[in-house]
């Protein structure tokens, strides 16, 4: 079974750039056809999918956010990272890293399709 742990910085200033870790344990992170994504829940507002990164290796991105994301992964930890550059404080939310296999085009950039997920971690977004 797919366990997920976030980890990173709780609170990160303006223009700096938020840097999470998600830890994967249970499987590889290269298992064939499953794909590891970033979500966030700001408060009192819906999910957001932010990107995913493929067991290939192969990148996706939110078009609102592609431009300041990046998602990677380290295989010989079983870890994928998310980093957000020039952050402000409507970056404050709970952050979720989750897992995985669907099929479909596109289908890894619903929330809903997620099967395993992360406890999630606050970061806030204050000077």
């Amino acid at each position: 079974q797919v366990q997920l742990q976030e980890s990173g910085p709780g609170l990160v200033k303006p223009s700096q750039t938020l840097a999470l870790t998600c830890t994967v344990s249970g499987g590889p992170i290269t298992t064939n056809f499953y794909y590891w994504g970033w979500i966030r829940q700001p408060p009192g507002k819906a999910q957001e999918w932010m990107g995913a990164i493929a067991y290939s290796g192969s990148t996706y991105y939110s078009p609102s956010l592609k431009s300041r994301t990046s998602i990677s992964m380290d295989t010989s930890k079983n870890q994928f990272t998310l980093q957000l550059s020039s952050v402000t404080p409507e970056d404050t939310a709970v952050y979720y890293c989750a897992s995985t296999d669907c099929s479909g085009y596109g289908c890894y950039d619903h929330p809903n399709e997620y099967d395993y997920w992360g406890q999630g971690t606050q970061v806030t977004v204050s000077s």
